[in-house]
C-alpha cells in the first residue's frame, strides 16, 4: 500500500464529494439506503485492500450521507464545516496528536490554550474561567454539573473525591420545564435522579418565568438555557442568576447554540449571563467547525480542574492541561479548530453570520405567516417553529418535505402537538436557499400530498 497515494485518493474523493454540495439530495433516495446492505459483509479472515476498502466508502456511503454540509439543511442546528476549519483538520490528522498534554504535543496545548482566551473574548465572559473542549454539550455538560456538585458539597465540608455521596449534603436540582435533554441526560448518569429534579415553570415563549421560580439555596443548582430548542428562547438571566448569587446556588447555562447570540447585535438576549458559574456551548453548531467539538467554561478554573484532574504518576500535568478540564484522557485537539474559525472569521465574521442567520429565519417566519401557516414562536434568534392548520397536516408536511430531497427538517411536539421546526445555522446557507425553502413550502400548501 501506498500511504500518500491513497491519501491522496482520499483527499479527491473528499474535494468531488463538496462540489455536489449544492446539487446532491439533502437527503438520501431509498435506493441510496437500501444499497448500505453492501457493507454487510463478514469479517474478512485477510485483510482487503486499503484502496478497496476507500472506494467502498465513498460509493455506498457517500450517497447515503445527509447533506448536512449544505446549505439547505434545517434540521437541528448543524452547522456546515468552515473551510479553514476543516482544512485544520485535515493538518491534524496528519499530525495524528494525543493532545492531551503539553509533553504530548506542545502545539495543542498552546494553541488549545489560545482558542480558549479567544472563546472567552468572543463571548464576552469572566476572563478568570477555564475552558475544555470536548466532544458534545453532553459529555461538556456532565463535567459542568459534576464541578458544580463537587464545588456545593465542599462548601458544607464534604470532600466528594474521598467520600462519596453516601452520606452526604443533599444537592438540589433545579432545571427549566424544557429543558434539554441533554441536561437531563447528564444529571440522570450522575446520579441525580429525573424524579426529584425540580422544575421551573416557563412562560408562554419557553423561557424559566422568574416569578414562579422554585426557592434557592446554597445547596442547588439551577440550569438555565440560552436558546430553547424549538423556540429559540432565552430564560430572563439577569434577574434570576441575582437571586440564585444571593442565595449561594450555583448556576450553569446550556447555551449548546444561542450562547452564540451573546457576539452579535442580539448580545441583549443574554444580558446577566456573565453572572453564572459555569456554561456549555458547541461550536460545531453556530461557529460551524466540523463535528465534533464542544466547551465547558468554568468559572472557577481550580474547580473545573480539580473534579476533571486525571494526573497520574507516568503523566501529570498542570492543572489547565485539556486532560484536566474534561471527560477525556486520551483526546484529540478539538480547540484547534475552534482557533481557526474564530481566526478566520474574528470578531466581525462570527456576528455576521449569526445576524444573517437571525435575518434568515425572520424573513422564513414571516414568509410562512403570509402562506398560511402558524408561527408559533417569535423567532428571537435562529429557530421558527410553525405548524399546519391541523396535526395531520402538519405530520404530511414534513414526510413531503423530506421525501422531496430539496430540503430538509424535522418535527418535534409542542405544547402537547405536533409542530415542525426550522433551524438555520450553516455558513453556507445564502438567501437563495431561504427562497427555494419558501417556494417549497408555498408548493407544498397547495398539493394534495400536504395543507
Amino acid at each position: 500500500m501506498d500511504e500518500l497515494k491513497l491519501l491522496a485518493d482520499a483527499d479527491a474523493r473528499g474535494l468531488r464529494y463538496l462540489e455536489g454540495n449544492a446539487t446532491r439530495r439533502v437527503f438520501p433516495s431509498n435506493a441510496a439506503i437500501a444499497a448500505l446492505s453492501a457493507f454487510d459483509e463478514p469479517l474478512p479472515a485477510s485483510g482487503l485492500p486499503a484502496e478497496d476498502t476507500l472506494s467502498l466508502l465513498d460509493r455506498v456511503g457517500s450517497p447515503a450521507t445527509t447533506a448536512s454540509n449544505g446549505p439547505r439543511y434545517f434540521g437541528f442546528v448543524i452547522g456546515a464545516a468552515l473551510p479553514a476549519a476543516a482544512a485544520v483538520e485535515r493538518l491534524m490528522l496528519a499530525w495524528d496528536q494525543c493532545a492531551s498534554t503539553f509533553d504530548n504535543s506542545p502545539v495543542a496545548a498552546t494553541v488549545e490554550r489560545i482558542a480558549g482566551r479567544w472563546v472567552l473574548e468572543a463571548l464576552d465572559l469572566p476572563r478568570e474561567s477555564a475552558v475544555g473542549f470536548g466532544t458534545s454539550a453532553t459529555a461538556c455538560t456532565l463535567g459542568a454539573l459534576a464541578t458544580a456538585r463537587r464545588a456545593l458539597l465542599a462548601r458544607q465540608g464534604w470532600d466528594f473525591d474521598r467520600q462519596g455521596l453516601m452520606g452526604a449534603p443533599e444537592i438540589k436540582v433545579v432545571v427549566s420545564e424544557l429543558a434539554h435533554i441533554t441536561v437531563k441526560k447528564a444529571l440522570r448518569i450522575l446520579g441525580f435522579g429525573l424524579d426529584r429534579i425540580v422544575y421551573a415553570a416557563v412562560d408562554a415563549h419557553g423561557g424559566v418565568d422568574a416569578a414562579r421560580l422554585p426557592p434557592l439555596d446554597d445547596r442547588t443548582i439551577l440550569c438555565l438555557q440560552a436558546g430553547e430548542v424549538n423556540t429559540g428562547e432565552f430564560d430572563p438571566f439577569a434577574p434570576i442568576i441575582a437571586r440564585a448569587r444571593e442565595a449561594g446556588a450555583w448556576v450553569h447555562v446550556d447555551g449548546a447554540f444561542g450562547l452564540w447570540a451573546r457576539t452579535s447585535s442580539l448580545a441583549a438576549l443574554t444580558e446577566g449571563i456573565e453572572g453564572a458559574d459555569s456554561w456549555t456551548t458547541d461550536a460545531h453548531k453556530w461557529l460551524n467547525t466540523p463535528y465534533d467539538c464542544a466547551m465547558v467554561i468554568c468559572r472557577d478554573a481550580t474547580a473545573l480542574a480539580e473534579a476533571m484532574n486525571s494526573d497520574a504518576a507516568y503523566l501529570s500535568a498542570s492543572a489547565d492541561a485539556q486532560k484536566n478540564l474534561t471527560l477525556e484522557f486520551s483526546r484529540r485537539a478539538r480547540g484547534i479548530p475552534v482557533w481557526a474559525a474564530l481566526r478566520t472569521l474574528g470578531r466581525e465574521g462570527v456576528a455576521a453570520m449569526v445576524e444573517r442567520h437571525h435575518a434568515q429565519a425572520q424573513r422564513i417566519g414571516a414568509e410562512l405567516e403570509r402562506l398560511g401557516y402558524e408561527v408559533l414562536n417569535r423567532v428571537v434568534l435562529n429557530q421558527v417553529l410553525f405548524r399546519g392548520a391541523t396535526d395531520a397536516q402538519t405530520l404530511a408536511l414534513r414526510s413531503a418535505v423530506q421525501a422531496s430531497g430539496e430540503t430538509w427538517f424535522g418535527g418535534t411536539i409542542w405544547q402537547g402537538r405536533p409542530a415542525l421546526r426550522i433551524s438555520v445555522s450553516s455558513w453556507r446557507t445564502r438567501d437563495k436557499d431561504i427562497e427555494a425553502l419558501v417556494q417549497l413550502l408555498a408548493s407544498l400548501r397547495g398539493d394534495s400530498r400536504a395543507p
